[in-house]
């Protein structure tokens, strides 16, 4: 198993990628600049070549930036929109439904977008109160969910040891560790010290073959199919491989918060937010996201942490 607090490859690579985008975003800010001043418009430097400032001009109870997956882009309703609506928070975004964290660790798109939403927060005059990360649920579910799992009919039934660790304790676990390295590294260029990232695990599934919409023509389901596939019949003993499943991304994640270098990093834990007994479609749009009752649940917890 990977030891658990080496992040040193993972921070490397982070602070390489963020100083890219940051790179990228300097000669982008630069360009913007000298149109506002052909235009005439009055700039204000501010450090580290950020645009300027402009004046608040309504009442917020603090601004969030997102990078992350369905959970903070769903259709209709989501955290990210319970945040704003039913908490007061601003919101900006640069998350997006299907993304794997690989996805947001190594894309350079991806941290462009994300220093563009840093940039776009300071020139208000206002410094992120949190930044929230969602992510990891796209590297285990869908396609890439059967692979963790041994032949129910087999004499090791059950999760795949091996292949679990090469996920969640290596794979997973280093492009988070990137991710957080890179969004430290930007933080810390623009304001000269990192800001709160709260990280969060997610809760336990029914895998009972609901997608979005139906599935169908639309996205999912992305863990019935591969429970099918190993043959397990019986709900009871899938719903126990995903509480085993989510307690190891859990355990995961909560190793890396907190702990050096990631002191400002907080962990969020999801599980038993949601109901799996006989109501469970009232808290539970499909497999993998909630309604919008699960939804407000989920929110209600990011805001005791934010």
């Amino acid at each position: 198993m990977a030891k658990k607090q080496n992040f040193s490859k993972a921070i490397v690579v982070g602070k390489a990628l963020a100083a890219a985008a940051l790179k990228r975003r300097a000669e982008a800010i630069e360009k913007r600049q000298r149109v506002l001043a052909n235009a005439k418009l009055k700039i204000d430097p501010t450090a580290k070549r950020v645009l300027a400032k402009a004046p608040v001009t309504h009442a917020s109870m603090g601004v969030l930036i997102a990078e992350g997956d369905s959970w903070f882009d769903y259709p209709f309703h989501d955290v990210l929109s319970d945040l704003e609506d039913s908490y007061g928070f601003d919101v900006e975004s640069a998350a997006h439904r299907g993304d794997t964290i690989e996805d947001m660790a190594y894309s350079d798109g991806q941290l462009d977008a994300f220093s563009r939403r840093v940039e776009k927060v300071l020139r208000t005059g206002v410094e992120p109160r949190a930044i929230l990360l969602s992510g990891g649920g796209n590297d285990v579910a869908g396609d890439e969910f059967a692979i963790l799992l041994n032949h129910a009919a087999s004499g090791i039934a059950g999760l795949n040891e091996s292949i679990v660790t090469g996920v969640i304790d290596q794979r997973v676990r280093e492009a988070y560790a990137t991710i957080l390295a890179a969004i430290t590294l930007i933080c810390k260029s623009y304001l000269g010290h990192p800001v709160p990232v709260v990280i969060h695990g997610y809760d336990y599934p029914v895998p009972d073959g609901r997608g979005f919409w139906g599935g169908g023509l639309f996205p999912g389901p992305w863990l019935e199919p591969g429970f099918r596939r190993k043959g397990y019949a019986e709900m009871s003993k899938r719903k126990q491989i995903c509480i085993e499943l989510i307690d190891r991304f859990d355990t995961m994640l909560a190793g890396l918060a907190g702990r050096p270098p990631f002191g400002h990093v907080k962990f969020l834990d999801l599980r038993n937010t949601l109901s799996t007994g006989a109501t469970y479609k009232t808290w539970w749009a499909n497999e993998l996201h909630p309604t919008t009752k699960g939804f407000d649940a989920v929110t209600k917890k990011f805001v005791s942490m934010i």
